[in-house]
């Protein structure tokens, strides 16, 4: 039961972001505005989790993670639904917003929670976990502009789709709380390691600002494409339809490097792991740049690359840190940071294409977060823990 209450968690934490991009020309016509402007939108979420990240191991200690757990799948519900009614913009941005705090409480704490009920299976279950998050996202971006067009109310149309990516969330929060009942809510830290010390101390830890840096570059370089591959494809001449299908194919192979990265753990060279796995997105960028008209082979091959970096990023929250209380502690800096990091990522891209007026320039700064994450993943590919001495 545990097992399935995570696996629907994980459904949920990703659809109700990946879901805007295809449908940001829509959107932008509807509200007159421009997509350049939407692309800030992307960024709200990673703004939202940059600052309630931080609070979240706070929150789990005084009410237990479970419990926390199931507000913040509650309150992604009242986001989804607010995001969607007509209206004002206000609307659109306020209840994008209430996802990203929302999203950002689940993401700190599902890691410990795996740490917590999966101790010796934390790769493995990483993989299911993004695997998961990555291939319901992206049968969301495959589904909303068919749902939209389906729609008889063009004004309609966007607000039902968007609301549509939520629709497992409701059997998500029955089942979490069942499968949580009876568990003691709250974590107790370890003597040796008191929850306090732990969440300051994690702010001087090297190691826990090397994951986080990791994790930010991951973030950044994935919300760019996911923002933006669909006005890409359609630039090389796509209707909307088929580029929303080139997004959702950047998150299905994410699904297959999320399940590969837990075997090439297991593997003699798992330290270089976290440096190489950006390599692939950089080979993609390049081909994006040189030959647009495969974008499609180039979705494939990054989206590979970024699945497989996510389940990276959560599996170094897990497996540098000695327990769940240390994991929390790590997952709300990092990720805070991360993300703080990664809010720049779609806003930047989309002002270098606004500037161009083409593709060559904000694919050239993709590429740049790309090497950045090589570089830090030579340093977290070392087996080392956060808090303690070194």
């Amino acid at each position: 039961m545990l097992l399935i209450a995570v696996a629907l968690v994980a459904a949920n934490m990703r659809a109700t972001i990946t879901g805007v991009g295809p449908l940001l020309e829509e959107i932008a016509d509807d509200l007159g505005t421009t997509t350049a402007a939407l692309g800030a939108l992307a960024a709200v979420p990673l703004l939202a989790w940059a600052i309630v990240s931080p609070l979240t191991h706070g929150l789990s200690r005084r009410f237990g993670m479970s419990r926390v757990l199931l507000c913040a799948l509650i309150a992604l519900g009242a986001g989804t639904a607010w995001r969607s009614l007509p209206g004002t913009e206000v609307n659109l941005w306020l209840g994008t917003g209430l996802i990203g705090a929302s999203l950002a409480v689940a993401n700190v704490i599902m890691p410990a929670v795996i740490k917590r009920d999966f101790p010796g299976r934390v790769p493995v279950m990483m993989g299911m976990y993004t695997a998961l998050l990555g291939g319901v996202g992206a049968i969301a971006s495959a589904v909303v502009v068919p749902i939209s067009h389906a729609v008889d109310d063009p004004d309609a149309g966007w607000r039902v789709a968007l609301a549509a990516t939520a629709a497992l969330l409701p059997l998500t929060i029955a089942l979490w709380a069942w499968a949580q009942h009876g568990r003691t809510p709250r974590t107790a830290p370890a003597p040796s390691a008191p929850g306090a010390s732990r969440s300051t101390g994690i702010w001087r830890d090297r190691l826990a600002w090397q994951i986080a840096a990791y994790m930010g570059a991951q973030s950044a370089s994935f919300y760019m494409l996911v923002t933006w591959m669909a006005p890409l494809a359609a630039s090389t001449g796509k209707s909307a339809v088929a580029a929303g299908v080139d997004v959702a194919l950047y998150q299905i192979l994410g699904v297959v490097g999320s399940f590969a990265v837990a075997f090439a753990l297991q593997g003699r060279l798992r330290r270089a792991v976290p440096a190489a796995l950006p390599l692939l997105a950089i080979a993609a960028a390049i081909g994006m740049i040189l030959a647009p008209q495969l974008l499609t082979a180039w979705a494939l091959l990054s989206g590979l690359s970024a699945g497989a970096s996510l389940s990276m990023s959560l599996t170094l929250m897990a497996e540098r840190a000695r327990d769940a209380a240390a994991s929390s502690a790590l997952s709300g800096m990092s990720q805070s940071v991360g993300y703080l990091l990664a809010a720049a990522g779609p806003i930047s891209f989309g002002a270098l294409h606004a500037l161009e007026g083409g593709w060559t320039v904000p694919l050239l700064l993709y590429i740049a977060v790309l090497v950045g994450q090589c570089v830090v993943g030579v340093s977290v590919g070392r087996e080392r823990y956060v808090l303690e001495g070194r």
